[in-house]
């Protein structure tokens, strides 16, 4: 039986002809973080005796370098493909950053987890999105890449892990059938957990009517898995209309703001063609970004969450240009 690492708590795995199903529980996840805080407090006072008795010593932490994936867009939303590195001045914290590495097209392995939506609110449109899904992996990927398809609905299962098999991608997508409610923030931080493992560059595409029904982790939890994994989220928000009244905004807020902070984008669509101009976007972006990679120079807060910021130095003309870029790195893993 094949298992997947997921800390949303205890979970049961089940084999299906369809793929691996996720399950987590609220009371089991609970019972885990209990067990957890005692844990700490054991070891904070073990910790205590042991300072008392031992003299102290200073423990030398190896800077890591960081890693900021930037995509600039001109006025009219295309990806800007000509700019130098000396048209990036890129800070932490407010302090400027010497850029160590950096590279106009990024030709590091692409990762990518893609999360449909598959609950009752989508089955009208579920056949469209799967379509245009299937032209994207086509479009999207090369031999170094690799896919997952996800779907979510009361629960989240992969259906296919990371792979750039066409052949098995187009049989996962075949396979995708409708659920009931919404796991929205489970998605992304499952799907996050899992590019969390990867190398190169890792990006999550969530296709959804942006609802959240049932999720066992909420939105902090999930932007700050996505944030500790360096995803880059794209959502692509099914409507009928962009501005219909009544529908649950909750979970497509959250989606836009999450995928702000994590250097991605949002997108409408509420048709087919929509869906294919927002893939095909996507796809234009990943491949014309830019990679500035740094040593942090020093630490200017005691804060575990460092503020990014890149701002453009005498760009050339054709502007004005915009920035699309992780908001910040945490220096520690969080634990949920």
């Amino acid at each position: 039986m094949k298992r997947i690492p997921n800390e949303l708590g205890a979970r049961s795995y089940e084999p299906r002809a369809t793929g691996v199903r996720i399950r987590s529980w609220l009371v089991a996840r609970g019972s885990q973080r209990s067990a957890s805080l005692i844990v700490c407090i054991l070891i904070g006072w073990a910790s205590g005796r042991s300072m008392a008795q031992e003299p102290e010593t200073t423990l030398k932490v190896d800077v890591k370098l960081v890693n900021v994936f930037v995509t600039v867009t001109d006025a009219r939303g295309a990806p800007v493909a000509n700019l130098q590195k000396e048209n990036f001045l890129l800070k932490e914290d407010g302090k400027e950053q010497k850029v160590a590495i950096f590279s106009r097209e990024s030709a590091l392995p692409l990762s990518i987890v893609l999360a449909v939506d598959t609950s009752l609110s989508t089955r009208k449109d579920l056949p469209l999105e799967l379509i245009s899904a299937r032209k994207f992996a086509h479009t999207i990927l090369r031999p170094e890449d690799g896919l997952a398809l996800y779907k979510f609905s009361e629960e989240v299962s992969e259906l296919v892990p990371f792979t750039s098999d066409l052949k098995k991608i187009d049989a996962g997508i075949d396979r995708v059938r409708n659920g009931s409610a919404t796991a929205l923030y489970d998605a992304v931080f499952l799907g996050s957990q899992a590019l969390s493992r990867r190398q190169g560059r890792k990006v999550m595409v969530v296709i959804t009517d942006g609802g959240d029904t049932v999720s066992q982790v909420d939105y902090k939890e999930a932007l700050r898995a996505a944030q500790e994994s360096e995803a880059i989220i794209y959502s692509i928000i099914i409507v009928p209309i962009e501005a219909s009244a009544g529908r649950d905004t909750g979970g497509e807020h959250a989606l836009i703001q999450i995928s702000a902070d994590t250097g991605g984008k949002y997108y409408y669509a509420t048709s087919l063609p929509q869906l294919d101009d927002a893939f095909q976007k996507i796809s234009d972006e990943l491949r014309t970004q830019y990679l500035l990679a740094y040593y942090p120079s020093e630490r200017y807060s005691d804060s575990e969450f460092r503020q990014l910021r890149v701002d453009l130095a005498s760009p050339p003309a054709g502007g004005p240009y915009q920035s699309h870029y992780r908001a910040g790195y945490y220096t520690r893993k969080g634990t949920f």
